[in-house]
């Protein structure tokens, strides 16, 4: 299978990258591990990426989708590839397309795990991080067993800046303009489904794996 794994800040997707790997035993390739990787390697793509991040600019999406290229000629995504965080604009989707049609490669699925803004709000403002450990908790899904005190390491706990209400509302403001006009690119080719990300873990994944299969069939 060659999933594109989408969804908004707070709504669970990582976990659900986790599941779906692990059912189709297919790597969880995340755009942020695969830039990291490329950089540390020297790849070509990667020393492009450098240059552009050591100015402070942007990385243009022709080096962007090489280093996915590059990734998705390594021999674990012959039987299949999860991709995760990419593409984030309709001009890489489209040069995505591109690449796989190279690459004799074909998208199988787009999964977009769908919930609602104000619970996004609410997942992501009430996340709390230990200082020392970084372990994650939440103030009432997850919360530790002495308040602002990690169970772990006994660390203490704290918001991070990009948790709090308005920057929260920011990014997922920010998420929506980029993704709309994806997701409409998507629905168009006929190969995305949307779950509800609201439902516990094991239901959104029950979900998806069903519409995996109909699709299959």
């Amino acid at each position: 299978m060659h999933i594109i794994l989408m969804g908004p800040p707070g709504a669970g997707k990582g976990t659900q990258a986790e599941m779906l790997a692990k059912e189709y035993a297919i790597p969880h390739v995340s755009t942020g591990d695969i830039f990291r990787n490329a950089i540390k390697e020297g790849t070509e793509m990667g020393l492009k990426a450098k240059e552009y991040m050591d100015k402070g600019a942007l990385v243009p999406d022709e080096v962007v989708v090489g280093i996915v290229k590059e990734r998705l000629q390594m021999p674990d995504c012959a039987g299949g590839v999860l991709l995760d965080g990419f593409p984030r604009t309709l001009e890489q989707a489209e040069v995505l397309d591109e690449v796989l049609q190279e690459l004799k490669m074909q998208i199988d699925a787009v999964i977009n795990v769908e919930v609602a803004e104000d619970e996004l709000v609410a997942r992501l403002t009430g996340r709390r991080v230990c200082q020392k450990c970084n372990t994650t908790y939440h103030v009432k899904n997850n919360p530790p067993k002495v308040r602002n005190i990690c169970d772990h390491c006994g660390g203490e706990l704290y918001q991070r800046s990009d948790d709090t209400v308005e920057t929260v509302k920011e990014r997922l403001a920010v998420y929506n303009t980029q993704t709309m006009p994806i997701i409409d690119y998507y629905k168009r080719k006929g190969n995305y489904l949307s779950v509800d990300g609201s439902q516990p873990i094991d239901k959104v994944s029950e979900e998806i794996v069903e519409k995996l299969k109909q699709i299959k069939e």
